[in-house]
């Protein structure tokens, strides 16, 4: 879609801030700006990327973390990487952060995962990303050896990555704290990788659900998580639940931002949504507003 196209379907954001979508207001600007995991949305943000940011803009949303990005086509959501950028400025909204497809290039040689890297960097500096994260890992490699493997690759993206003057971070999920024979695939990786090259977006939620502390591992590696996912469990399941619905108490959950080292936060739900996505995005905004928004 180019800007033309953009502009002219823009006309509908009136429309869209008029659809009974409420806009909480806080008194007082909190420190970091409200963000969202856009993967939580993935259905709207394919039916219509643009209505879907514009209704998310609504909620108080004002800067997004991006998966999905076509290195083969340099395209995100169906844009050009420079449109998409164009379509979050006109909005007001920013990206800090993308999920990339790295896994796919675990066993890839250097110059091929170098090559992809450079795609990935220059995506991310057209959407002036502070941040390039590594998603997760293929059941395959989620052992001792495969981490160790991972670790390796970790230390070469983080490493071309801060060259061009970007962050690199690893994201968990629960995998990483399961025993391997005396060792964890966290364990694996603080010890074999570079903390300034590769930092740590932390899943609280698969965090406690691997019944680990936040806190403590932020304790263990201060200032090196410097993203957070925030969502919620289900009481019964254990599944995904929108914030407020589930069985985490994240004001005694939450670790201290300052010693985490927290640039950026991202409200996320994965799935498990009580009536849709975007009911679900809006459910967890109102609580994390009312309730957490001020810890942070």
């Amino acid at each position: 879609m180019n800007r033309r196209n953009f502009i002219e379907k823009s006309t509908v954001l009136g429309t869209a801030l008029g659809l009974g979508i409420p806009h909480i207001a806080m008194t007082t600007k909190p420190k970091l700006k409200l963000g969202l995991q856009l993967f939580s949305v993935r259905d709207a943000m394919v039916k219509n990327p643009l209505e879907c940011l514009q209704k998310l803009k609504a909620l108080g949303y004002e800067d997004f973390e991006t998966y999905g990005f076509d290195a083969a086509n340099g395209t995100l959501y169906g844009y050009s990487v420079a449109d998409f950028k164009s379509v979050l400025e006109d909005l007001n909204l920013t990206t800090t952060s993308g999920h990339y497809g790295f896994m796919d290039y675990i066993e890839a040689s250097p110059d091929s995962l170098a090559r992809y890297v450079d795609q990935c960097i220059e995506a991310a500096t057209r959407l002036q990303s502070s941040y390039l994260t590594w998603p997760f890992v293929s059941p395959l490699y989620r052992n001792a050896e495969g981490f160790k493997r991972l670790a390796n690759r970790l230390n070469e993206i983080g490493a071309q990555v801060a060259q061009a003057g970007l962050g690199f971070a690893y994201h968990n999920h629960g995998y990483e704290f399961e025993n391997w024979s005396g060792t964890t695939g966290h364990q694996i990786l603080m010890t074999a990788t570079d903390a300034d090259l590769v930092k740590l977006q932390m899943d609280l939620y698969w965090v406690i659900h691997s019944g680990e502390s936040p806190k403590a591992l932020v304790a263990d590696q201060p200032g090196r998580y410097v993203m957070w996912h925030i969502k919620d469990m289900d009481k019964v399941t254990r599944d995904y639940s929108e914030l407020g619905n589930g069985s985490i108490d994240y004001t005694a959950e939450l670790p201290d931002p300052n010693q985490s080292g927290l640039e950026y936060y991202y409200l996320e739900q994965g799935g498990n949504y009580a009536v849709n996505s975007m009911q679900s995005a809006t459910d967890s905004i109102r609580y994390f507003k009312k309730n957490l928004q001020s810890l942070l």
